[in-house]
């Protein structure tokens, strides 16, 4: 509970602190601030994402007591690559302030190295515990994490109204965050887990490079796409662009990290204690729950969208988020099912080049896909151009994972149920859209969560009552 806790104050602050910072920064600014973060996360991802990995798969409580070195070597990974990365943050910031005519680029860069370093430090710790099931301390980081966020960006971008500094800010939260956590995750380090590195950086480094290459790609593919747009149209353009993609993108990505803290581990777990068919049977019953609770929300959000944008968007972006959230959404829904349904399937298995594979298909048919819409359709054309990598990716992947004679066998009795209650749930809500923004908004969601949840409760869809059922009889007392 603590898990879906975090995940619903993260989401919401997330949404909140993405819409104010655009109010405050304006969209040319907001743009900047967009490139300069999609840029930090690239860097997170090409830097820390193999030893985020790491822990993920191998670190675990059994871990903990028998194989100490794991934790050792990530300790030291992190160091070195947190003391490098900050050291080119500073490089950066000192270029900028020396060289004529760069201020604000070195700036933007320097900002976004020290944030990624901030990012990467928070994710370690939030894998860490996860993999040791640690719902009240990752609770605790994600609760640090957003109210520092939010207080510290939020002041920040309205009395310094500049995107590095706002990026700074962003980055320092993350840091501050995994400081007011550290000792609680702490473990003793023996004297002879330095002997362990070298083996223990191989196994790191074999498992984590495919699928940092595959992340690599896909973070590449927003980024050149904003700096395309900015170069296209103009960095306001850019900043209606990013706004849209990255309300959407929090969303997924913050509802299928949830999801995968707890989907995840479990089949590590299963695997660990049960063999190699007990952890693939696993995943299996995770896409399946994967698919019911993204699938809701990616109609959903496709349903109030308007509404979303008449209430909260800042008045200099709309009429623009709408139509972007509506191009981008198959690509959002096709990347959320790759990270967190298709790619554990070759997690489990430790064979991630696949993963690779589909990443290259997917920045190709993004490549392609600008060079033939962005004429005829400018700025609208390259977000189509983002969607259309996206789901050729996810395709590729699910014929890899879901065909032939090795293929994951999913439970698609669950998966048909889903399609077909959030079928019913669309009919019940699109004559709703046709209200004021407030009306439609709450209807919108009372209507749909009320029919998609009787369907669910009503034919067990992927086991959701089968789960669910238990914790609510042990929180209502008996009379």
């Amino acid at each position: 509970m603590a898990v879906i806790a975090a995940f619903v104050i993260n989401a919401a602050l997330n949404f909140a602190l993405g819409l104010l910072i655009a109010q405050f920064l304006g969209p040319a600014d907001f743009g900047r601030f967009a490139l300069g973060t999609a840029g930090a996360v690239l860097l997170n991802t090409l830097l820390f994402e193999w030893l985020r990995l790491s822990a993920t798969r191998f670190y675990s409580d059994r871990v903990r007591q028998h194989e100490p070195w794991i934790r050792a070597m990530l300790n030291r990974a992190y160091a070195a690559v947190a003391v490098g990365l900050a050291g080119a943050a500073l490089l950066c910031l000192g270029g900028a302030e020396a060289a004529a005519g760069w201020h604000e680029e070195g700036r933007l860069a320097a900002a976004a190295a020290g944030t990624a370093v901030g990012i990467g430090l928070f994710d370690g710790y939030a894998a860490l515990a996860r993999a040791r099931f640690a719902g009240g301390l990752y609770f605790r980081l994600v609760l640090a994490k957003n109210l520092i966020a939010a207080v510290l960006m939020t002041a920040t971008a309205w009395l310094l109204p500049s995107p590095a500094v706002v990026m700074a800010a962003g980055g320092l939260s993350q840091l501050l965050a995994v400081l007011a956590v550290r000792r609680a995750l702490a473990d003793p380090i023996p004297a002879g887990a330095r002997a362990r590195g070298p083996e223990t950086l191989r196994l790191f480094l074999g498992y984590g490079l495919p699928l940092i290459a595959a992340n690599a790609i896909y973070h590449l593919m927003p980024f050149a796409n904003r700096a395309a747009v900015a170069a296209a149209a103009g960095f306001a353009e850019s900043g209606y662009f990013s706004l849209a993609a990255d309300i959407g993108g929090r969303i997924f990505s913050t509802l299928g990290a949830a999801l995968d803290l707890l989907l995840f581990q479990l089949a590590v777990q299963a695997e660990e204690h049960h063999g190699a068919a007990a952890g693939e049977a696993q995943v299996a019953r995770n896409a399946a729950t994967v698919v019911a609770l993204i699938l809701p929300c990616a109609a959903g959000f496709w349903l109030v969208a308007p509404s979303v944008e008449a209430i909260v968007v800042p008045e200099a972006f709309r009429g623009h988020f709408t139509r972007y959230t509506l191009i981008l959404l198959p690509g959002l829904f096709a990347g959320a099912l790759m990270n967190f349904a298709l790619n554990p399937i070759f997690q489990i298995r430790r064979r991630t080049r696949p993963v690779i594979t589909a990443a290259l298909i997917g920045a190709c048919t993004n490549a392609l896909g600008v060079l033939a819409l962005a004429g005829p359709l400018g700025a609208h054309g390259i977000a189509a151009a983002q969607s259309l990598g996206l789901v050729a990716a996810c395709g590729f992947l699910a014929l890899r994972g879901l065909t032939g004679p090795q293929r994951l066998r999913l439970p698609l009795r669950d998966i048909a149920g889903a399609l077909a209650a959030t079928g019913v749930m669309v009919a019940a809500v699109l004559p709703l859209r046709g209200l004021g923004p407030w009306a439609s908004l709450g209807a919108s969601v009372a209507v749909g969560a009320g029919v998609y949840g009787a369907l669910v409760w009503s034919f067990d869809i992927a086991g959701l009552r089968a789960a669910v059922a238990p914790r609510l009889r042990r929180a209502v007392p008996a009379e």
